[in-house]
């Protein structure tokens, strides 16, 4: 039996709640893949030893919402300072229709180096990257990508039957799936790589790119219900701006919750990412179903969508989960600038809702309790397997996959004076040194490098890659 020893750890978060959230350590003990002790622990002969001096550590982050492919797309002049809408015209729809296998490859491999850095150990990508007599298997690329990293990977298979794109003569990168061809595809997919462990290295995810743009309301009852026989979960986009409201208004005559309700897309095997404009029924609706969300704030704010109502959601019942989103509305995919992010925004959002005591509100305390940081690592990690239902993965306990990220915090000023290091990755933003992350026990970063990996290298190919796009394009 293989077991590492990590000692001298200054400090602990675990992925749990209230009294839990924090371990005394100093030490974790790893055997075969698993977490086999925690506490003050002496070596055992011949065991191996990490040394966590000076060091965080947490769970590695789970990401429960990506689109690695824009990872070649970020800060186009044309959508960066656009709304949802106009951004998507101006970006992905204007761009991807001319990136090839190579592109598609090299974006997937610059997201997942990005999230590694970050202590990301785990990555649901909502690839929507398919068209009829598409001439390459991104799927496959994704998975192989992940896999040479040593990451898990969790496949959320995008597109849909129906088209969003305003065009007389819709390029063939653009063109929608007939249904049978979707799942057809999906059930390869699940075939070849899906895995229902609760550890699982590879899961496919049934995920139409947008319930009320996607598909017709017989083909998402049709597919929800392909899903849940083969034991697959589902995913889309829901809820990100206003303009969801009004669609599903006009088309349904009802809310985007309970839209889904009426097409069976909802339930604890349900997870929509964004979720920022909601109604307090919906958000009710959403707990008592046990549907997740990907709280993606960064991308949020830099569309100009909101802040999704997190709290509310996790006191109604609903799983809360991080996502990075896509990197070209995001151009720091991350899950620490995502966490970074997600501890502000909250309060932000709780303190802007603050009402005086003379006109009968509360003053600041509701701002004050709106998220610390320890729910912002349950949020990033627990919350992120709950939702993808890795259920030994996210939290630092004995039995739990050994999935952990340290971060060494003695070599940035950043993080100089902090009176609870424990803190320093999330509240005190920047990038902390990933001193390692270990994926199932296996080493996927150390001492800040990923093996393999030449980073100067891979700026110049995506310059090079940018380039090629925009002659593309022309």
């Amino acid at each position: 039996m293989s077991s590492l020893l990590i000692r001298n750890a200054t400090a602990i978060l675990t992925g749990l709640k209230g009294g839990e959230a924090r371990h005394r350590g100093p030490d974790i003990r790893l055997r075969d893949g698993r977490i086999a002790a925690m506490g003050a622990l002496a070596p055992e002969p011949g065991e191996a030893q990490l040394d966590a001096t000076d060091c965080v550590i947490y769970p590695a982050w789970v990401n429960t919402h990506h689109h690695l492919f824009q990872s070649l797309l970020k800060g186009d002049p044309r959508g960066l300072d656009a709304t949802l809408g106009p951004w998507l015209q101006a970006t992905p729809w204007r761009l991807r229709p001319h990136m090839d296998e190579a592109m598609f490859r090299l974006a997937a491999r610059i997201g997942l180096v990005e999230l590694a850095l970050s202590g990301c150990g785990t990555v649901a990508d909502h690839n929507y990257h398919y068209w009829p007599g598409m001439p390459y298997d991104g799927s496959a690329v994704l998975f192989e990508e992940a896999q040479a990293l040593g990451l898990r990977f969790v496949l959320c298979r995008g597109g849909g039957t129906l088209s969003r794109v305003a065009l007389a003569d819709l390029p063939p990168s653009l063109q929608p799936e007939p249904l049978d061809t979707y799942l057809a595809d999906v059930e390869r997919l699940a075939s070849r790589w899906h895995d229902p462990a609760p550890d699982a290295m590879h899961r496919v995810v049934v995920a139409p790119t947008t319930p009320p743009h996607a598909m017709r309301p017989d083909e998402l009852r049709e597919t929800a219900a392909f899903a849940r026989a083969r034991g697959l979960r589902l995913h889309s986009h829901l809820s990100e701006t206003v303009a969801y409201q009004d669609t599903v208004h006009d088309l349904h005559r009802m809310k985007p919750v309970q839209f889904c309700q009426s097409v069976d897309w909802l339930g604890p095997d349900v997870w929509f990412a964004h979720l920022v404009k909601l109604d307090p029924d919906e958000i009710a609706l959403l707990g008592a179903t046990g549907t997740g969300i990907a709280h993606c704030p960064q991308s949020n704010g830099r569309l100009g969508s909101g802040i999704a109502p997190v709290r509310q959601l996790e006191a109604a019942g609903a799983a809360v989960s991080i996502g990075v989103d896509g990197a070209a509305s995001n151009e720091a995919a991350d899950m620490l600038s995502e966490t970074h992010a997600a501890w502000l925004l909250q309060r932000a959002r709780a303190g802007d809702a603050a009402v005086a005591r003379y006109r009968g509100g509360q003053g600041e305390a509701q701002a004050a309790a709106a998220a610390t940081v320890e729910d912002v690592v349950r949020w990033g990690t627990a919350g992120g397997a709950q939702v993808l239902g890795l259920d030994a993965v996210g939290t630092l306990q004995p039995g739990q996959a050994a999935d952990l990220a340290i971060y060494r915090l003695d070599d940035d000023p950043r993080y100089f004076g902090l009176h609870d290091p424990a803190i320093g990755p999330v509240a005190s933003g920047g990038a902390a040194h990933l001193h390692a992350l270990l994926v199932a026990g296996q080493p996927v970063v150390s001492q800040g490098r990923l093996p393999g990996i030449d980073l100067r290298d891979l700026g110049q190919q995506a310059r090079r890659e940018v380039r090629r796009l925009l002659a593309s394009v022309g």
